[in-house]
């Protein structure tokens, strides 16, 4: 009831950290999902039968090699792998920082490199660090700077 809540009874756009989330969210009719965290190698052939059955499931990449395990696994029937560049502003988690080198050559290598296989949607960032954050202040300011480095990696 969150979800189809929060989403305003789209039941579209929702994003969740585990696969067990993804799979109950599309059981209950979300067909536009997001797997908030790169996805290993292990877990790509389920996250390939969500990508079969949804409409829309998407995945974030963070190194050359997940983009490259996507390209080795195409998905069947004309379907793309969706993808997320996955940003690393500070949380320390996941993600590549966005002041790597590596970072804006992953962005071309996505966005032009098979997009009939698998295609970039856009850049994601998580704000984790915010969670040893004791006000409001200190959570503006992660949010403040976390903003800023998305939009001078977009730019880049």
């Amino acid at each position: 009831e969150g979800a189809d809540l929060a989403t305003g009874g789209s039941r579209r756009g929702i994003v969740v950290s585990t696969l067990a989330e993804a799979r109950f969210f599309a059981a209950g009719g979300f067909d536009d999902i997001l797997y908030a965290f790169p996805v290993p190698a292990w877990r790509l052939a389920e996250c390939s039968a969500l990508a079969q059955r949804l409409q829309q499931f998407q995945l974030l990449v963070d190194s050359a090699q997940g983009l490259e395990t996507l390209l080795q696994n195409p998905l069947p029937g004309g379907k793309r792998w969706l993808v997320w560049l996955k940003l690393d502003c500070g949380n320390g988690r996941a993600g590549i920082r966005p002041t790597d080198p590596e970072a804006v050559s992953l962005a071309r290598a996505i966005a032009e490199g098979s997009p009939e296989l698998v295609t970039l949607v856009g850049v994601y960032a998580h704000c984790g660090n915010t969670y040893g954050c004791r006000d409001i202040a200190a959570i503006q300011a992660i949010a403040r700077d976390t903003t800023a480095a998305v939009l001078a990696f977009v730019t880049a």
